[in-house]
């Protein structure tokens, strides 16, 4: 049973996670999920490593259990990157296998700048050193807006209409559902997240290549995962990233788009193995 713990920024902002225990003689692993997404999106992977490895799940600044700030430049990357850092030194977990989707895969590959020595291997979950301006476009549009949802089941209809192909079934996707929109006090669904984080990514721009944040990752086992037709990481940037690596552990989901929830079978076999090798 994990434990959902508070950590509290060098800014004072309140930060959750969830903290799902293993032996401390392992690496644990320490997830981190995209712009729209929460801790609980890691509850799979957890379960399947009960009792052989640690696994740390972290709410970003404005998403699940995590506080919002009153200033939207606080969702900057350097500002979230500081927030893995603080969040790190408060559960005494100074080195961690990362387990990165899409926002999160872009901390892993700066952290690996800022501080190496904290990685003991990445997995990036559809996410690359190029990202794509229309995969990028349509994830902005998608995080500003709160549909306010009559029902669960508006909330499903809403997602599997709007989001590119994900490899659910009826159930997954209710459940998927549950961990993107939460009723309010108007009785209405709404996003799990902070709207206004679209605001900060329109200030920010698109952000620059990160070729260089990959290949800091060399010390490090790597493994990549991407939609077949995720309109976020291309194809021909998966191909360069596996040119540069060619050690890199790579699954590919077919049919699927941005971005693969880490449950789809060939996914599961592979990252199960990956994290199995290191200690």
């Amino acid at each position: 049973t994990p434990r959902r713990v508070g950590i509290r920024a060098r800014d004072g902002l309140m930060l959750s996670a969830l903290d799902h225990p293993g032996p401390e003689g392992r690496t644990p692993v320490l997830c981190l999920s995209g712009l729209t997404r929460s801790a609980q999106d890691f509850a799979a992977l957890a379960a399947r490593h009960a009792g052989r490895r640690r696994v740390v799940a972290l709410d970003h600044a404005g998403h699940g259990d995590s506080a919002r700030p009153a200033d939207i430049a606080r969702y900057d990357i350097a500002n979230s990157l500081a927030d893995v850092l603080d969040t790190m030194a408060a559960l005494h977990c100074s080195r961690a296998v990362i387990v990165g989707t899409s926002f999160g895969g872009i901390l892993a590959m700066v952290l690996a700048v800022m501080r190496p020595s904290a990685i003991a291997g990445v997995v990036l979950n559809d996410i690359g050193p190029t990202i794509e301006d229309v995969g990028l476009d349509f994830v902005q549009n998608f995080v500003a807006r709160d549909p306010a949802l009559g029902s669960l089941a508006e909330a499903v209809a809403h997602l599997r209409a709007t989001l590119p192909p994900l490899q659910l079934n009826d159930a997954e996707w209710e459940h998927f559902a549950s961990l993107t929109y939460a009723p309010g006090a108007d009785g209405a669904w709404h996003p799990r997240w902070d709207t206004r984080i679209a605001q900060a990514l329109g200030a920010q721009g698109a952000p620059p290549p990160l070729w260089g944040a990959f290949e800091a990752l060399a010390h490090a086992p790597l493994m990549l995962v991407r939609g077949e037709v995720s309109d976020l990481l291309s194809a021909t940037t998966a191909q360069r990233m596996r040119a540069l690596r060619p050690d890199m552990a790579f699954v590919e989901v077919p049919g699927c788009g941005h971005c693969p929830t880490l449950r789809e079978a060939p996914v599961v076999a592979t990252l199960d193995d990956f994290l199995g090798a290191i200690r």
